[in-house]
């Protein structure tokens, strides 16, 4: 079990260890620091375009109410809701831990990618900069990296992630499912405001860092419409590329979202569920690989058109940027996919 440690001042001194927008949430922040036996996971499911992945964190501050990492808290003993966004694991070696694996003879300088799980820019990278630590390795290393994140945060690593695009090979994916800061609050009460997530863009784009949007989570029924905004603002951020996915409830996320929604929104919760089912084919969530991540039916047919043609119409492509990047995190390729329905896959080795 992680060590729980004494938890920061409310309003942090030391490199700004922030609440992003707003009042304090009501649950106190819980910091667990845990030192690891090893830093990469290797990714087995054909959904993501990655073989190996790295977290420095367990857990999310950001508060999504849709994650669908929540369920891994689980094997703490903690809670999918609350716990899962206050009690927060820092995985406090996992540089050290990562150059040593880095080293063997074994490996073989393959695309990492940094999330997958939770959020390696949440507020406490603030304090531990452990993910700014990692991308050091990284470039030591000469291993590509991609990045997918909610945080704002990200902008701070821009000088170490240009000198890894230009020697090494990186790209960032910002995640930005809707154009304005008030409905993101609702749904994402504590992640970066998408105002500022489009703020980062620019600033790694600006210094070079290739760029995506990730229009991620889709949640029927509020952002469908908001998705040729959402690509053109990004676009004019300099991003190059863009990718989405369906909203995903497994596990326990399927309670946590339908009861947050009806505290935060009531109004939009059966026009959530309806629009939900249409595009899951009567289901609330999809757990079959090559179906996860992306629906069925006609309203589903009529949002990949839209994304399609928005993206078309910008000049975005629609998967990984260059030739060294990695594939992006749970991408929808509208570029091609495999014969039996599986998400298209993209080369990782370099």
């Amino acid at each position: 079990m992680p060590r729980r440690v004494d938890n920061p001042p409310v309003r942090y001194a030391e490199r700004r260890l922030e609440y992003e927008e707003g009042e304090r949430p009501d649950a106190w922040l819980e910091i667990h620091e845990e030192r690891v036996q090893s830093a990469l996971s290797r990714n087995d499911s054909p959904d993501l375009g990655f073989r190996w992945s790295l977290n420095p964190y367990r857990g999310c501050y950001h508060g999504c109410i849709y994650c669908y990492a929540r369920p891994s808290h689980a094997y703490w003993g903690w809670g999918a809701g609350t716990d899962f966004e206050r009690k927060i694991v820092v995985k406090v070696n996992i540089a050290e831990e990562l150059e040593r694996e880095l080293q063997s003879r074994r490996w073989k300088r393959e695309t990492v990618a940094i999330s997958g799980n939770t959020d390696p820019y949440q507020p406490l990278e603030g304090r531990y900069r452990l993910t700014r630590r990692c991308l050091e390795v990284f470039l030591r290393a000469r291993t590509p990296v991609s990045v997918v994140t909610k945080g704002a945060l990200v902008a701070q690593d821009a000088d170490l992630l240009a000198e890894l695009a230009r020697h090494v090979g990186a790209r960032v994916t910002i995640s930005i499912a809707f154009d304005d800061d008030e409905t993101a609050r609702r749904l994402e009460p504590w992640a970066s405001p998408p105002s500022r997530r489009f703020d980062a863009l620019r600033v790694l784009s600006e210094a070079g860092v290739p760029t995506s949007v990730a229009v991620a989570p889709i949640v029927p029924g509020i952002n469908e419409a908001s998705i040729p905004s959402i690509l053109e603002r990004a676009r004019d951020a300099g991003a190059r590329a863009a990718w989405m996915t369906l909203l995903r409830l497994p596990g326990e996320v399927g309670d946590v979202f339908e009861a947050r929604l009806s505290e935060l929104w009531p109004e939009r919760v059966s026009r959530v569920r309806r629009a939900l089912y249409e595009m899951r084919g009567g289901r609330v969530t999809e757990s079959r690989f090559g179906h996860r991540m992306r629906g069925v039916g006609e309203r589903w047919a009529m949002v990949e058109r839209l994304f399609e043609l928005t993206c078309r119409r910008l000049g975005l492509r629609t998967g990984p940027v260059g030739d060294a990047d990695p594939a992006s995190v749970g991408a929808v390729s509208h570029q091609g996919r495999s014969g039996d329905g599986q998400l298209a896959l993209f080369d990782d080795e370099v």
